[in-house]
């Protein structure tokens, strides 16, 4: 079985090094007998690159894991405390450095780092790095802050992916958005990583593998924290992440297929199945530019949170998948039809979140982003050649109470200002929620915008095929088979979504082009063609 992973570069840390270091190494937990100082590390301890996250007006998080052999157990690291400096400055070249400092890379969080830092100047571009007791530096990461709370804005732009499955293909889309100019943020909806057991290369029935992961599926810590090394050892996964700050969620992929709260898919017992699923997010957590707001606790992790950018966007970014009800009808994915009747789980974001986010909708900004998960409004997926109408059991259709209640939460606070952005499906979709689901071509309350996958379904097939969706759903313009990202380009006035695709990603070297633009008011929950 033939593992395609990139190297790592050739470590510069000598064992000499170490010893001369060995004083400021004690300084930290007393370990001046670690193991760290017997021998060098033998590689590049940032293999994994770095990467920024959760832009406020003061500051962000800076992200890297010490990983020198990033396949190898623990990724080739002691179990050992191991200090590492970092530095903030307002150039590339690090000449102005404003903020540094020491943070520690514990074994107990797989030696990643979160630095939360803070004390920078509002919607200003910085530079960040790491280094070593040896010298070893990181690449150089840059992010934007937030502007100030309040602040007029006249423009943000910000990208939106996900859905990378290793194996499916190769991260041109990601070398794509990393050299897209001046973005103040990319949102990563979720499947960051896929928890399937390696496949073989070649074609597998409506698969073709490029690339395979290491090992089996995926059950332990371990096993998730080497399946995160392998997808982060990619080089234009980490050149995206060194372009802009992220704004990271979930999806199911990161646990296991169309989980939803307590339960698998297989069926397991809740009580096992939470094991698995508090291994998962710890090492999401361990591997994403988060806040410790977000850091595992017993039970799970809060990942829902707000951004602001000053009095243009809010940015509610959703957690769909921890406090859902499980899915009607078997989980069958629209695969064979589900009665009407069925499609009524009435939680998908949990009770708690879902007051939090009818409080947040109480603002006073020219627009509101809901960054989740999986396709909120009606969309029948029937095949070409179906009379009865299918509608998806994992998607919002299946949750038919709760997207009445958020259409409720938005129309109570008088907003035509929001904006959806959608993952999961693997497509590219644009339409607009109506407010009843009856009446698709009635009134609406939102735009939404589905974002492809970068690699997850191969190539695709454009819309061949496809038209049918677009004639049964009149609330949708476009619906496409391509792999891609989506820009969102907001200004007080405009909303505007240049829709990406490329030609193929079963090799290096995907063409880039736009797809489609659209266009949306304010005041106005419709879309228009640019």
């Amino acid at each position: 079985m033939k593992l395609i992973v990139p190297k790592p570069a050739t470590l510069k840390l000598d064992r000499r090094q170490l010893i001369k270091a060995g004083g400021s190494f004690a300084l930290i937990a007393g370990i001046s007998r670690s193991p760290l100082l017997a021998a060098p590390l033998g590689a590049n301890p940032f293999a994994l690159g770095v990467a920024a996250g959760d832009p406020w007006p003061d500051g962000f998080v800076i992200w890297t894991r010490l990983a020198p052999r990033p396949l190898d157990e623990h990724g080739g690291m002691p179990a050992a405390h191991v200090p590492v400096r970092w530095e903030v400055a307002e150039d590339q070249g690090f000449a102005r450095v404003v903020r540094k400092g020491e943070a520690t890379a514990l074994p107990e969080l797989a030696h990643s780092v979160h630095v939360e830092v803070d004390g920078l100047l509002p919607h200003r571009r910085y530079w960040y790095r790491f280094a070593t007791a040896g010298s070893d530096l990181s690449p150089v990461g840059t992010a934007r802050t937030a502007p100030l709370a309040g602040a007029l804005v006249d423009r943000l732009r910000i990208g939106v992916g996900g859905c990378q499955h290793y194996e499916m293909g190769y991260y041109d889309a990601w070398k794509h958005l990393a050299a897209e100019p001046d973005l103040d943020l990319i949102f990563h909806y979720g499947d960051y990583i896929y928890e399937d057991a390696a496949m073989p290369l070649g074609p597998q029935g409506k698969r073709n593998n490029v690339r395979q992961h290491a090992g089996d599926e995926i059950y332990s810590i371990d096993d998730y924290r080497r399946r995160y090394a392998q997808y982060k050892s990619d080089p234009d996964l980490q050149a995206a992440h060194a372009a802009c700050a992220f704004a990271a969620s979930f999806d199911d992929h990161e646990i296991d297929n169309n989980w939803a709260s307590d339960f698998d898919q297989d069926g397991t017992d809740p009580a096992i199945f939470a094991l698995r699923r508090y291994a998962a997010l710890q090492a999401w957590y361990e591997h994403m530019p988060v806040r410790k707001a977000q850091f595992p606790i017993a039970g799970g992790l809060t990942a829902y949170r707000r951004l602001d950018f000053g009095r243009l966007m809010r940015m509610h970014v959703l957690d769909t998948r921890s406090y859902r009800s499980d899915q009607p009808c078997g989980d069958n994915g629209g695969k064979s039809a589900c009665p009407p009747e069925a499609h009524m789980q009435p939680d998908m974001l949990g009770k708690t979140q879902e007051a939090w986010l009818d409080e947040g909708l109480g603002n006073d900004a020219a627009w509101n982003l809901l960054a989740q998960q999986v396709i909120v409004m009606p969309i029948d997926l029937r095949p070409a050649d179906a009379e009865e109408p299918r509608h998806g059991t994992d998607l919002w259709d299946g949750y038919r109470p709760a997207r009445e209640r958020l259409i409720a939460s938005v129309r109570r606070h008088g907003l035509s200002n929001v904006v959806i952005a959608t993952g999961d499906h693997h497509k590219h979709m644009a339409g607009a929620v109506p407010a009843d689901d009856d009446r698709l071509d009635g009134e609406k309350v939102a735009v939404e915008f589905l974002s492809t996958s970068i690699t997850s379904g191969g190539n695709g097939v454009g819309t061949a095929g496809l038209e049918h969706i677009v004639r049964n759903n009149p609330q949708i313009d476009l619906y496409a088979d391509q792999r891609g990202y989506q820009l969102f380009e907001i200004t007080p006035k405009l909303w505007k979504t240049d829709i990406k695709v490329l030609d193929r990603v079963d090799r290096t070297g995907g063409k880039l082009s736009t797809l489609a633009s659209y266009t949306v008011e304010p005041g106005r929950p419709a879309l228009h063609r640019s």
